[in-house]
């Protein structure tokens, strides 16, 4: 059931062109070069790059026809983000889209040059103004810090015998989840719940921590954006299963797989925003000229078979509220 789109002025200012560039046309074979997080054969790799290549098809690229699209995937990690950003750099792509943190830095340190295109990035290294980005990279950022507050706020209407909610992260792989820790300590005490901070850094300290969660009564929940976790989304929604831990997670992927619910920004629909930009920067327009976007579009997912094998009975206020449920 999809009921909500935030659609904002600056959104859609990613698809208007002036005349002199719309009227370009793509007449010679362009190479694109991306870097995604995801390892190539996880299932939300495969949703993210039809999204972005329909995207370009739409604004009149073919792929093989006039346009060359080259990917590195499973980039997350610093070493390995700038072997792949040399990689690509080396065939001289009209543009880079990157998809992770450590991508962006990499591709940032190899090229001042190369326009860059980042997407799903909560805090763009270089980036200082959204308006003006400056220097050869623009994007489309995904989170602000009050996500915390709100995440902790889904959380207690789904499941109001929660306590005590754990926000677990990997400390290592990003700045960004701490960014969220203040928003949710502070909106605590209106919903009668304390926040601990959980870091994690392998699968078994994952494991480790579900198992303590599920042996403390009134214990939740929250996963926030994380180049380290969803390498480990399925492992995490089977432990959250299996110690009956309500949690709610930054993206729809968890749900899809099993999670309770998620609330976050739609990841897919900004790789179709992505396209769009790229388009712009084929066409002559300049990664300098073009804003940094934040999220338009957010989505509230309810897997209903999970809340009901956790005992939870979810208010029909909350479905009414939700962009999807799973059932």
């Amino acid at each position: 059931m999809k009921r909500r789109e935030f659609i904002t002025l600056l959104g859609g200012a990613a698809v208007m062109w002036p005349p002199d560039v719309r009227a370009q046309q793509p007449d010679q074979k362009r190479r694109v070069g991306v870097l995604v997080i995801l390892s190539e054969t996880d299932p939300q790799t495969l949703v993210r790059t039809t999204a972005f290549q329909q995207g370009l098809e739409k604004l009149g690229w073919k792929v093989g026809r006039n346009v060359q699209i080259d990917y590195r995937f499973g980039v997350r990690e610093d070493e390995r983000a700038r072997a792949a950003a040399t990689d690509l750099l080396r065939l001289t792509p009209d543009v880079m889209v990157v998809s992770s943190g450590a991508a962006l830095r990499a591709v940032q340190q190899a090229t001042r040059t190369t326009p860059i295109v980042f997407v799903g990035v909560s805090e763009p290294a270089g980036v200082a103004n959204l308006a003006h980005p400056g220097g050869n990279t623009t994007g489309f950022t995904t989170f602000e810090p009050s996500m915390g507050a709100k995440w902790l706020e889904l959380l207690k209407e789904i499941a109001p015998h929660v306590t005590r909610v754990a926000i677990m992260f990997n400390p290592g792989a990003t700045p960004v989840a701490p960014l969220f820790v203040p928003s949710a300590q502070e909106a605590a005490p209106r919903f009668g719940m304390e926040t601990v901070t959980t870091p994690v850094h392998a699968s078994g300290e994952i494991e480790a921590v579900m198992a303590r969660l599920g042996g403390e009564p009134g214990s939740g929940l929250i996963i926030p954006p994380d180049s380290f976790l969803p390498f480990h989304y399925k492992l995490i929604v089977e432990q959250a299963a299996r110690y009956r831990l309500p949690a709610i997670y930054a993206f729809r992927f968890y749900a899809d797989a099993g999670g309770l619910v998620s609330y976050g920004p739609d990841i897919v629909d900004e790789f179709r925003q992505a396209a769009a930009y790229v388009d712009r920067i084929l066409r002559g327009e300049k990664a300098i000229d073009l804003p940094v976007q934040q999220p338009t579009k957010f989505e509230f997912v309810i897997n209903l078979k999970t809340a009901k094998a956790l005992g939870l009975e979810v208010p029909p206020i909350l479905l009414a509220r939700a962009d999807e449920v799973i059932e």
